[in-house]
């Protein structure tokens, strides 16, 4: 493993915190289109550790693919870790580094139970984390990891952003945008090359309806499941308009900035979230 890190004195993380609370009209986005190394953390945290490297050094956030560690793999034994784990570890460390924010899904093993934990660590030590919802029926994950139950939205400089994971993608209740809670709606995908439409579509239809910046982070290569992937990350505007991205079998770096100020002219020119409708999600 790459020693990512290093100790940084409290003034550093003070500095660093000051500054990541800095209101930015624009934000610079990197989507990692990654083929990972199936249950391998070691050889995958040494690709990720390269990428991060080689990075333009004025991005804000590095998002990854959903299991990007190990791969799409119900083999929860041999992938999983606790949140003190190597693979956590080194995306905190990596993040304060680099001063990226960083985000990315991991297998968790938490009070015995094992989740599909979409983790965002910012370079100030501060982190967030979501458990995907909804669990992929057709690759039996509900029968190895546990469904979460809570959105989250984070602030980010003026900022705010709901990440979710893959299959929640298919449900637009779960990433309703009421009363504009986000700026900034974030996918981790592991989504197979043959449903490829579908993830395009989807993602298009999540930027118009919430009238936000949509982005979808996907995978590229075949995974131990015999599975391919194509890639076509991309980056939505709230018109449906792709602003970036959409290439395929690559592995890749999508480095794009976002505007605030366009996306609330937007919203003011064409405010269609006034007539929404108000409702409320029973778990």
């Amino acid at each position: 493993m790459s020693g990512a890190g290093g100790k940084w004195k409290e003034k550093d993380l003070r500095k660093r915190k000051k500054l990541n609370n800095i209101m930015k009209d624009s934000i610079s986005v990197s989507l990692v289109q990654f083929d990972s190394v199936w249950e391998d953390k070691f050889k995958n945290i040494q690709k990720a550790e390269n990428i991060l490297s080689s990075l333009y050094k004025e991005t804000d956030i590095v998002i990854f693919p959903e299991m990007f560690l190990t791969g799409f793999s119900m083999n929860t034994d041999k992938t999983s870790e606790t949140m003190d784990g190597e693979m956590v570890h080194w995306m905190k460390s990596a993040s304060l580094k680099y001063n990226f924010v960083i985000m990315g899904s991991l297998p968790i093993m938490e009070n015995e139970k094992y989740y599909n934990r979409l983790i965002i660590y910012f370079p100030d030590n501060k982190h967030y984390k979501y458990d995907k919802r909804h669990l992929f029926r057709m690759g039996e994950e509900m029968s190895h990891f546990n469904e979460g139950n809570d959105r989250i939205i984070i602030p980010y400089n003026g900022w705010k952003i709901m990440p979710l994971v893959c299959y929640d993608l298919r449900f637009p209740v779960w990433s309703r945008n009421v009363n504009l809670e986000y700026d900034l709606l974030i996918y981790v995908a592991n989504w197979p090359s043959a449903r490829n439409d579908a993830f395009l579509t989807l993602l298009k239809a999540r930027a118009i309806e919430n009238s936000s910046y949509v982005i979808g982070v996907n995978r590229v290569g075949n995974d131990g499941n015999n599975l391919n992937y194509i890639g076509n990350s991309v980056i939505f505007d709230p018109k449906g308009k792709a602003l970036a991205g959409l290439i395929e079998n690559n592995e890749t770096v999508i480095n794009f900035k976002i505007s605030l100020p366009e996306l609330n002219k937007y919203r003011e020119k064409f405010p269609s979230h006034l007539d929404g409708d108000n409702f409320t999600i029973q778990i």
